[in-house]
């Protein structure tokens, strides 16, 4: 099976569930959006969570994407930065629980990152992000020992604004024979770096992942031509469409796949980690790309109906048996 390396802010989730959206109002986060804050907003922040319930896990899109990959069976790494203290022993240990080859790098002057997130009662969430030592990882960080005997890197869209981290990266893994995934992350953010987003995707990007809104704020289209657009401009483009399902498309190749029926949507936290994590299996896998879809809609209708983006060993149990049966079909 063929490995991938992914690389992305190295952030530990601290998760509540909000009653309503007025606490979001006041923190000044829209509603949906991933932003990212200083020190002051997060202990704002923290001193509303003090007083609820929450749940601390392992984070970061691209780090949800290896832990998904991981616990289904693929063989990971991933490159980071944390902090020298407990939230940065607490990820440097599920890397090891989890058998993700750990290529964390470690700056013992800042705290590790957090991100701090809210769930609507809708299940919508919406980040509060303090990087902390996480932003730090720099181009000079890399080195191509750090690729080599991998076959995909898997990169957050979250870490395009340092260009010379993600050219780097990209470089160096290109040199190193990798092909480039690609998640686009957040509306916001393909707005704010279009023109870089277009430079990447046109000249290295092979598989594109997306969801509806980041495809718009890129393309300007509906889903189903987004996705025909982003297809001329790389290998393989998925676009998600939530309760919907996902749209890929390979050269003259189209394919539509329904989300998997879910009773009660508890928190979409990870649900484009864990789709990108199922479809990037599948492909490790050799399977087609229906079925990589397949097996993306299953991870995902599966994260949705847990709190964070983390599911039990029974839940994952479950999932494969899930998977193989359709695999069988």
């Amino acid at each position: 099976m063929d490995k991938i390396l992914g690389m992305g802010n190295a952030l530990v989730d601290v998760l509540a569930k909000i009653k309503d959206d007025s606490l979001l109002n006041k923190m000044q986060l829209p509603k949906g959006s991933m932003q990212l804050i200083d020190e002051v907003k997060l202990t704002q922040i923290q001193e509303h969570f003090s007083e609820m319930k929450t749940h601390k896990a392992t984070g970061g899109s691209a780090g949800n994407t290896i832990l998904g990959l991981s616990v289904m069976g693929a063989a990971t790494g991933f490159i980071g930065k944390v902090g020298n203290d407990e939230y940065g022993n607490f990820y440097r240990k599920n890397l090891s629980k989890n058998n993700i080859e750990d290529k964390l790098l470690t700056n013992p002057a800042l705290p590790s990152g957090i991100a701090s997130t809210f769930i609507s009662p809708d299940g919508e969430r919406t980040f509060g992000t303090y990087l902390g030592a996480a932003a730090t990882l720099k181009a000079e960080d890399l080195s191509l020992e750090m690729f080599k005997g991998y076959t995909y890197f898997y990169i957050e869209g979250y870490l395009v604004q340092d260009h010379d981290l993600i050219l780097r990266a990209i470089e160096l893994a290109k040199e190193a024979g990798l092909q480039i995934c690609l998640d686009m992350a957040s509306y916001n953010i393909v707005a704010e770096e279009f023109d870089f987003f277009k430079l990447l995707i046109n000249k290295y990007v092979d598989i594109l992942f997306a969801n509806e809104e980041e495809a718009k704020a890129f393309t300007g289209k509906e889903p189903e031509e987004a996705v025909e657009i982003l297809a001329g401009m790389s290998s393989i483009a998925i676009v998600k469409t939530g309760a919907k399902g996902s749209l890929i498309r390979k050269g003259t190749e189209s394919i539509q796949i329904s989300a998997i029926p879910v009773k009660k949507v508890v928190d979409t936290t990870g649900a484009g980690d864990y789709f990108a994590a199922g479809f990037l299996y599948g492909l490790t896998s050799g399977y087609s790309l229906e079925k990589c879809a397949k097996i993306g809609s299953i991870l995902s209708g599966n994260i949705i109906q847990v709190v964070g983006a983390q599911m039990t060993k029974p839940r994952w149990n479950e999932i494969k048996l899930n998977v193989n049966a359709m695999l069988a079909e």
